[in-house]
């Protein structure tokens, strides 16, 4: 079992009933999925950055991606419909903790000049997105491999009712939210 997932179980659960008094386990908000996208604006000129793309996020996440088609035409991007134009992948079960415990415990600290993340970056029902401004921040990506700079959205989707349950719940699986000195 992976080291967050046994965490989640025998730490998480019970901090949360007894902070939020649920009366039913099912109650207890979890991460259902976590989805990685990247969108690349310059796969219309240039087939190889978004070949790059999907190999950064085949390598972060340990599965193959999906390529992301654009679903209307644009002339001022220079888009048509139906070209690629990102990629994304979602992750759930076993890979989503093995991927969130390698963000929260390696990857998010490499960040230079790192002060915690934003904590208003979730909706009304506790998800939480991040954006990533760098790839090369994963230890899996080499910086030879990283021959085009791309970023990432990383959304991370709960079962969370309230705003309030979603963030206790990332605080509790180890995020290191910003605190504000004002």
């Amino acid at each position: 079992m992976n080291r967050l997932k046994e965490r989640y179980i025998k730490e998480i659960v019970p901090a949360l009933i007894s902070e939020f008094g649920y009366g039913n386990i099912n109650q207890v908000p979890r991460v259902e999925k976590v989805i990685i996208n990247a969108g690349v604006g310059r796969a219309t000129a240039d087939s190889k950055h978004l070949e790059a793309v999907v190999a950064t996020l085949a390598t972060v996440s340990g599965q193959a991606p999906v390529t992301t088609k654009a679903k209307k035409s644009v002339a001022a991007f220079k888009l048509r419909e139906g070209n690629a134009i990102g990629a994304m992948t979602t992750l759930r079960g076993e890979r989503m903790y093995a991927f969130l415990d390698r963000l929260v415990a390696v990857t998010l600290p490499r960040i230079r000049d790192f002060r915690g993340i934003s904590p208003t970056a979730f909706d009304a029902h506790g998800n939480y997105s991040l954006g990533i401004t760098d790839q090369t921040i994963f230890p899996e990506v080499t910086y030879e491999d990283a021959s085009k700079s791309h970023s990432l959205q990383v959304n991370i989707i709960t079962t969370a009712k309230t705003q309030a349950e979603g963030q206790k719940l990332m605080e509790l699986i180890g995020f290191p939210f910003r605190r504000d000195n004002g």
